[in-house]
């Protein structure tokens, strides 16, 4: 358990870690790509200029499922003219108000959207004819239904080739749907819970996401809304477009969380660096990385927002209804997380090595919920020694006192010194709390002689700032260590420089 929630314990209602919004893309296997369409218009005689003959039929039976499921539901079709006129999820809780939660289908939009689809192409040097990716817009229309297992969806179906869908779910109506079950009380405001009667039993049935279940019904939604398929006899493929992983620390007053975050927002946003970001991700920065990395703090309607992000990954730090701080993992790629599993070679062959998490959506549980929430445990570890206030006039004192070893003396560090300053921040790289330290990683970083660098690892040493790995030549930062290197780079960041720039101002 990170130490700011044993810090704040008797203010604090429970914690709780679980998916919250979730984004799948649903494929048809052998028709998703142009090579694999033209296939199959070759396989059953269809001209490939005659591709658009072939693809209106399926576009009109699409159409009239809509209408007809319309009807059957006593539904109007709602048509969007623009798409940042407002906003669906807005809509949609008000149709919810008067309707009810009760499982079934809730509203049905169509929009005109862009679509990837494909266009007719002979090749004159080659004389071959096929289709090429293109794209355009076509109709969509947007079913959105409240599942008894997995609460409000929706299912996003295209009129046009390649039929490409989009399925949407929330992991916090999910479990209030378990909850339910197991008959255990608990208030779900929006997609965050302010209180459940249990919380650890919460948390294990927040482990058991079954993905066989979520399997089964994607499908069924796909045959029901999708009618094609049946044109087609295939199945969806389903892949992960979007994944967020929750950790909520849920406060018993709004003014418990209040202070804590205040200090929390405006120490992160000017301590966490690059690396630090790589870090929590559980990645290593390294030069050949061209990617943006950064921090970008916004001011919501609902509160502030503070987001370290890095590639197509980013964690977010935010308060709930001003009485939930949220720890949030999210990833618009999967891939870019890694962990070890079965990979298979080329030559058919099977190894166990680090490879990226795959996109299909059994990725899901248990791969992809550990690594997310192991973001989530490593970036409280992080704010826990920002905000620790164990680390004061006695710590100070401390490391402050010079020391002595075999007749020799080992200065004290000096908080306000630059190159004390320059050595914290270089031991809190991101990528040392991964690999460990060397006497050559920092004298790369300092330009300082081998020598230089062996007496400034003694010093850590004999302060306690970092410690030996057995009988190797790596160094790791000690707890205390760590705490007292933030410090350092905290006091650096929210107080030496803004009053030197303040003086230099005046």
């Amino acid at each position: 358990m990170p130490a700011l929630i044993e810090r704040y314990e008797s203010q604090i209602r429970g914690v709780l870690s679980c998916y919250d919004r979730v984004i799948i893309q649903g494929t048809l296997p052998g028709v998703c790509y142009a090579e694999g369409m033209s296939a199959y218009l070759y396989a059953r005689q269809i001209r490939i200029f005659d591709y658009p003959r072939f693809a209106e039929p399926l576009r009109d039976q699409i159409r009239t499922n809509a209408e007809n499921v319309a009807q059957k539901h006593g539904l109007e079709i709602e048509f969007i003219r623009k798409m940042n006129s407002f906003r669906k999820e807005n809509r949609i809780q008000e149709i919810l108000k008067k309707r009810g939660s009760h499982p079934g289908l809730v509203h049905i939009f169509s929009a005109m959207e862009a679509c990837p689809s494909y266009k007719p192409w002979h090749d004159k040097k080659t004389h071959k004819t096929f289709l090429k990716p293109d794209s355009g817009k076509c109709l969509h229309y947007y079913f959105y239904f409240i599942d008894a297992q997995f609460g409000l969806c929706y299912l996003r179906v295209p009129t046009w080739c390649p039929f490409r869908l989009q399925f949407y779910f929330n992991g916090h109506n999910w479990l209030a749907s378990k909850l339910s079950r197991e008959s255990i009380s608990y208030t779900l405001v929006d997609n965050a819970f302010t209180h459940i009667d249990d919380f650890p039993k919460a948390q294990k049935l927040a482990d058991k996401l079954h993905v066989q279940t979520l399997h089964k019904m994607l499908d069924r939604f796909a045959s029901l809304y999708c009618p094609v398929l049946k044109t087609f006899n295939l199945t969806y493929h389903w892949s992960l477009m979007q994944v967020e992983y929750a950790t909520d620390i849920v406060f018993n007053k709004a003014e418990d969380l209040k202070t804590l975050y205040d200090s929390l927002v405006r120490t992160a946003i000017h301590v966490v660096k690059a690396d630090n970001v790589a870090t929590f991700l559980g990645r290593k920065l390294h030069g050949r990385y061209d990617g943006e990395v950064g921090n970008h703090f916004h001011t919501r309607i609902e509160g502030t927002r503070i987001k370290h992000h890095m590639g197509p990954a980013a964690l977010k730090m935010y308060d709930k209804f001003g009485s939930v701080l949220r720890i949030e993992t999210t990833a618009n790629d999967v891939s870019f997380f890694k962990h070890y599993r079965q990979v298979e070679q080329r030559n058919g062959e099977r190894t166990f090595k680090l490879a990226p998490v795959k996109k299909s959506i059994y990725s899901l549980q248990p791969d992809l919920a550990q690594l997310l929430g192991a973001a989530n445990q490593r970036y409280l570890a992080f704010l826990s020694d920002l905000e620790d206030p164990s680390v004061g006039i006695k710590t100070l004192e401390k490391i402050s006192e010079p020391l002595e070893s075999a007749g020799r003396s080992y200065a004290g560090y000096n908080f306000f010194h630059t190159e004390d300053q320059t050595l914290f921040e270089t031991i809190l790289r991101g990528e040392f709390n991964i690999s460990g330290l060397r006497n050559k990683n920092i004298r790369l970083l300092l330009h300082k002689t081998t020598a230089q660098i062996s007496y400034a690892l003694k010093r850590l040493r004999l302060h306690g700032l970092i410690k030996k790995i057995g009988r190797s030549y790596k160094y790791y930062l000690t707890d205390f260590g760590r705490r007292v290197a933030l410090m350092g780079l905290k006091l650096k960041e929210l107080f030496i420089i803004p009053n030197l720039a303040g003086e230099c101002i005046a």
